[in-house]
């Protein structure tokens, strides 16, 4: 028998004190993210900060395959919908692009100045933008907060139109929070300012899926144990509800170094998001 009780919420949800060499990891993504731009402009295959929206954070990069691409895969970036913007994560279109897909990475208004129930909104509106920019099928996928946002497409309250929706094929939260109501009880809900109700309304284990989804919920094994859970969580729910899932925990990766595969087209992940249904 395993009981677990949790006295520490923020230290359950702490990722860079308890990755060694944390603090590194964003100088590493902001270099290769941009010397992957320079080649990608260098080529003509790059076009930065499409605007969506009004607001100055409303913009996205889309970066083109070198040949008529198969379909649009959107990838939402984390940072607790409080930091990061697209510029950081640039190289994570390396796989699909060499897989033939064109690549779209939307940044959006960060809490406080905005909600996540704003943000969601947001993600909404710049899948529709870039959606109508590159034909074919539509992969989302998204990383810790940016998997949230990924999973929240194809719930019952989606943003997206029903023309958008049509189009998606699989959809991968990589280390997604998908119940939030645990954060309400971490100092950073000061900045993410999360009450009952939009906890409820915009945690997608709490919601339906849509019709038809396929999902991937995705994290390393070495994550922190909320991780571990999260990404179970939905997957078993919405299973429970008449979606296609799996859960994978993948070895000797954390919730920094599992969004690497995206790198590689022949990589596992990578292969996951680009599946055909």
């Amino acid at each position: 028998m395993y009981f677990r009780h949790v006295e520490d919420w923020d230290a359950a949800y702490a990722n860079t004190v308890n990755i060694a060499g944390g603090d590194a990891y964003p100088d590493r993504w902001e270099k290769d993210a941009a010397s992957f731009r320079q080649r990608l402009e260098r080529d003509g295959r790059a076009e930065l900060a499409i605007p969506y929206g009004k607001g100055e954070r409303n913009r996205f990069a889309l970066f083109r395959p070198a040949g008529t691409p198969r379909g649009l895969v959107v990838f939402i970036h984390g940072g607790y919908w409080m930091r990061f913007d697209e510029s950081t994560w640039s190289h994570l279109a390396a796989g699909p692009l060499e897989a033939g897909f064109a690549v779209a990475i939307p940044t959006y208004t960060l809490c406080p100045e905005n909600r996540i129930s704003g943000i969601t909104r947001e993600i909404g509106a710049a899948i529709e933008m870039a959606a109508s920019r590159i034909a074919g099928p539509l992969h989302l996928t998204g990383h810790s907060a940016g998997g949230h946002l990924a999973a929240r497409m194809v719930s019952a309250t989606s943003p997206l139109s029903e023309a958008v929706r049509s189009r998606i094929g699989n959809v991968v939260s990589i280390s997604g929070l998908h119940d939030l109501r645990p954060l309400m009880a971490t100092a950073m809900n000061t900045t993410l300012r999360l009450d009952e109700e939009e906890a409820l309304s915009e945690s997608p284990a709490l919601l339906r899926p849509l019709h038809g989804t396929r999902i991937v919920c995705w994290t390393g094994a070495a994550e922190r144990a909320e991780f571990l859970r999260q990404n179970a969580l939905l997957a078993n729910v919405w299973a429970g509800l008449g979606a296609t899932t799996a859960s994978v925990e993948e070895p000797d990766r954390h919730h920094y170094s599992v969004i690497e595969g995206l790198e590689d087209a022949s990589h596992p992940l990578t292969r996951a998001l680009l599946a055909t249904p």
